[in-house]
């Protein structure tokens, strides 16, 4: 699926300045912090997607690569907007500073993950995922077979006899200054503050199976090979937890024909002499089908023609690319000694003595035109 504006996402115009930024990151984190919205899965999905948008707004160099290219240029560069899993521990211990003080989220939830029970979260799954052009220009919805761990059913849960449920013991040590307290997760749960009650014979220790599914995925037009798309809550479960998250990495097939320029898309054309100098009708290969265009009488090699809409959408929905023909006239290398003959009455003549006038673009000027 398309990634929201991250203006949109924390409720910004595009020229909101850093105090801004802040400010409105600051207020959609306490809204749906997940100790606020406890097994809230919405909620929990704006957080992490409020974090993204402000991992990269709040970097001058990443906004001004937004600003510019949109997600196309954050993607792939490290961070929560380089299209990786979300994992909250990452936003908390980088982003807890926003609040101010040292007690971060903590003092806005009475200790919320620093004094309770913590919410655990299965191992991410990362999958290739390959896609033709045609499935790049326009999006496509796939189905793929993923192996995760799954809580087996028939599995019972009861809370922790060691931590009463709390996810945390504590220690208390006497020093020269007085009495010290401490807390870890707790060993026997593991911080999650329950235990396996019941489980069925099939499933491992911790409860869990192993389980193929059949998962659709929405690949969406102008993807790019290397990208990485994420599917929340499709990763390994674990007992007393949330899922992990599936990462698609997409893994762009060569065109046998087309080559890919960013939105655009390029096809060698290549036309006999006869045709460039008389003109011709031609038929050329698009992303869907093949359509004919006209050359004009006087074609020279290296001109580049333009097909509107015949490229990849923007994954952005900034409309779509073209199709950039570039002509190359061919020259035989092989001529029979009638055809040597023909040609070398025509060689004196005026009309095929090269004469580029000021009018007649270098290669470097038509590509200008171009992009």
């Amino acid at each position: 699926m398309a990634k929201r504006d991250y203006y949109e996402v924390l409720g910004l115009s595009k020229g909101a300045g850093a105090d801004e930024i802040k400010k409105a990151y600051r207020k959609m984190a306490l809204k749906y912090h997940p100790d606020k919205n406890p097994g809230d899965q919405e909620a929990e999905e704006k957080f992490k997607e409020a974090a993204e948008a402000y991992e990269v707004l709040s970097n001058p160099e990443k906004k001004q690569r937004y600003d510019q290219f949109g997600h196309q240029g954050v993607s792939g560069n490290g961070g929560f907007g380089g299209g990786g899993g979300m994992n909250m521990d990452d936003i908390f211990s980088q982003f807890g500073d926003i609040f101010g003080g040292g007690g971060g989220f903590e003092s806005f939830f009475g200790g919320g993950r620093g004094g309770g029970r913590r919410m655990r979260k299965g191992t991410n799954l990362r999958v290739k995922l390959k896609v033709n052009l045609k499935e790049v220009a326009n999006g496509v919805e796939k189905k793929i077979k993923v192996k995760r761990h799954m809580v087996a059913d028939g599995v019972s849960f009861k809370t922790c006899s060691t931590c009463q449920g709390s996810g945390q013991v504590k220690k208390v040590v006497n020093t020269m200054l007085g009495q010290m307290v401490s807390a870890s997760a707790c060993p026997n749960c593991g911080g999650t503050g329950q235990i396996i009650d019941k489980k069925p014979d099939h499933a491992d220790a911790r409860g869990l199976i192993l389980k193929e599914e059949v998962i659709p995925i929405n690949i969406p037009a102008g993807v790019a090979d290397g990208m990485q798309l994420s599917l929340s809550g499709k990763g390994n479960e674990i007992p007393g937890g949330v899922a992990g998250d599936l990462l698609i990495v997409i893994e762009e097939i060569e065109h046998d024909i087309l080559q890919r320029d960013g939105n655009n898309v390029v096809y060698d054309l290549y036309v006999n002499f006869v045709d460039a100098a008389l003109g011709a009708h031609i038929e050329v290969p698009t992303i869907e089908s093949k359509v004919k265009i006209k050359l004009e009488p006087g074609t020279q090699s290296g001109k580049i023609l333009r097909l509107k809409g015949k490229g990849i959408k923007d994954l952005n929905g900034f409309g779509r690319g073209d199709e950039l023909i570039h002509v190359n006239v061919w020259t035989p290398q092989q001529l029979t000694k009638e055809e040597k003959e023909k040609l070398e009455s025509l060689r004196e003549s005026e009309n095929f003595i090269p004469a580029p006038g000021k009018s007649e673009k270098t290669f470097f000027d038509k590509m200008k035109e171009f992009f």
